[in-house]
Parts: structure tokens; sequence; C-alpha cells
């Protein structure tokens, strides 16, 4: 297997949106793809895998993907966009056998959808335990200010949390279902430490810089309280900036969220915790939003030939005075 030192570089000394065992998920494939041999590590029987460029042809996907949107927008007035597996800032050639989905193609689908005349109700499909803080903020926001221009209904089928359930929390509605779950209001970030297996394997690595913190965080050596204190100030402020999102968009105190303490709520718990707004399962909820689409157009279709018959009455009605 190839090294993916960039998918590593995303999963330690950084800020995480994502639900501890989603965590152990990445820090094991890290540990497997490059050989870390971590010893402090929680196994699973899962077994993480990333796939290689030629065994995922995202071309053909995409193709279909766009032409199965069109059918579907044409047909009911919704633009259902899926958001599921691990929250990514850029996919780049990251091609993961577990789902993923980057913060760059959800702004883009989005915005696609707010643009496009034919849309009238945008569906967010919520299945993620979360992912990198970074860039998730600012994509909370724009879909918010979606959700001003068009109604952004969130549907968590089957789990919004930390980062998923920040992208659900800023839709116009979100909706669980009774065994959905949504919350882990919290951040978390790992550093790996290699410095002992450095040393049975005879490898010493000098680092030369120059800048007080520019080594920080460095693999090769324990955590310093300097790299410990930097890491913290970086975790505390994303949980500041997830907090007061949190608290914006549903409406709740920064310290109702707070007294969540990361925690997860099923079906009417969320509800009742002010993080969802009603329990209804995911197909029920496509069925009613597509009637209410279709219920709207007819009203409109309606009043439109009422107005062109009232326009031709008026027209005869001149003709004859004349």
């Amino acid at each position: 297997m190839k090294p993916h030192l960039r998918l590593a570089s995303l999963i330690f000394n950084q800020p995480q949106l994502v639900t501890d065992p989603m965590m152990s998920l990445a820090v094991q494939w890290a540990n497997h793809a490059l050989n870390l041999n971590i010893v402090n590590l929680t196994v699973n029987n899962a077994q993480p895998k990333i796939m290689e460029d030629d065994e995922f042809d995202s071309g053909v996907q995409m193709a279909a993907a766009s032409e199965r949107r069109r059918a579907l927008v044409a047909d009911t007035g919704m633009d259902i966009i899926p958001v599921s597996g691990i929250l990514v800032s850029r996919s780049a050639h990251m091609n993961p056998c577990e789902p993923m989905t980057s913060y760059e193609g959800l702004r883009t689908a989005v915005n696609q959808a707010v643009a496009d005349p034919a849309v009238e109700h945008i569906v967010l499909d919520i299945d993620s335990n979360g992912g990198s803080a970074t860039g998730a903020f600012e994509l909370a926001d724009d879909i918010r200010a979606a959700s001003l221009v068009k109604p952004v209904t969130a549907i968590v089928n089957f789990s919004a949390f930390s980062g998923g359930y920040l992208i659900a929390a800023a839709a116009s509605k979100v909706i669980v279902s009774r065994t959905s779950g949504v919350g882990s209001i919290g951040v978390i970030a790992n550093h790996l430490d290699v410095s002992k297996r450095d040393e049975q394997q005879g490898i010493k690595v000098t680092s030369v810089f120059a800048g007080n913190h520019k080594n920080d965080l460095t693999p090769h050596e324990p955590l310093s309280d300097q790299s410990l204190a930097f890491l913290t100030s970086m975790v505390q402020n994303s949980y500041k900036q997830f907090v007061d999102a949190i608290a914006s968009f549903r409406g709740l105190s920064t310290q109702a969220v707070k007294d969540t303490q990361a925690g997860i709520f099923f079906g009417q718990q969320g509800v009742d915790a002010g993080l969802a707004d009603s329990v209804e399962t995911p197909q029920a909820a496509i069925n009613r939003i597509a009637a209410e689409v279709r219920a709207s157009r007819a009203e409109r279709q309606g009043g439109n030939t009422r107005r062109s018959v009232s326009a031709r009455a008026a027209a005869m009605n001149m003709q004859t005075m004349m």
C-alpha cells in the first residue's frame, strides 16, 4: 500500500469534530498504513483501507450522480445532497473505502441548488460522525446563508454527530428518526509520539529550525509543555466556535450547548434537548417535503392559469369596446 502522508497529517495534531470511535478508527488506519506500531492503540475488528486511484473511477460516479440529480430535481423540485462518512476540507485524491464528503464539494452542491430555479427545497441527507474542524464552520455559515434563500432541511439518516451535526444545525430544520442520533458537540485532537519506535529502530531525527514554535508537535519527541499548551489552545478555540455556532443556529444559550458535554441524543431526546425539530422517518420526511413542493407548484400553476384567463378576458373586452 502506498504511504498516505497527506491523510495522516489530517489525523494528528489537528482539532477534529468527530466522535471518539471515529477518531480511533482513523488512528487505527494510520497505524496500519504507515506501520507506526502505536503501543496504546485500541484495536477493533474494522479494517480501514484506502483505495488506490485505479480502484476508484470518480468521473463515472460523478456523471451518474449528476444525471440522477437532474432527474430528481425535475420530478420533485427537491435537491437531495448526501453528507456521509468522514468530513474533510478537500478530498483531492483521497479515496477511502469509508465514505468521505468534502466541505468544498458540499459548498459547490449547495450553491448549485440555490442558483438552480428548478430547486425549491434543499435536503441534506446526513449520516456522518464528523471530521475535520478546518473549513467546517465556514461551510456551516454558507449553509445557513443558503437557508435564507431556500428552505434547507437536514434529515438525520442515521447519524449527525460532531461535525456532521454542525452541518445539520445550520439547516432551517433538523429531522431525526426514532433511532437516529445527534450531538457530540465537542472537539478532540491526538498527538502521535514515535520517539520510542525511532529509538528501537535506531533512528534519530534532528530538527534544525528557526522560530520558537516551528518544531511544536513533532512526532519524533515526547509532547512538550509548550506543544501541549498550543494543541490545547487550538482545541479550545475550535470548541468555542462550535458552541457559539450551535447556540446561534438552534436558538440555544451557549451554556445549554456546553451542558450537553458532547453527549449524543437519539430520537425524541434530540428534540427535547433542542438539537432537532421533529421525529420522522427519513422516507416519510422526503415524501412530506415532496408533497409540499407539489402543492406549492400546483398552486402557482393554478394562479398563473387564472391570471392568464383574466388577461385574455380583459383583452377581449377591450376589443369589443373598440
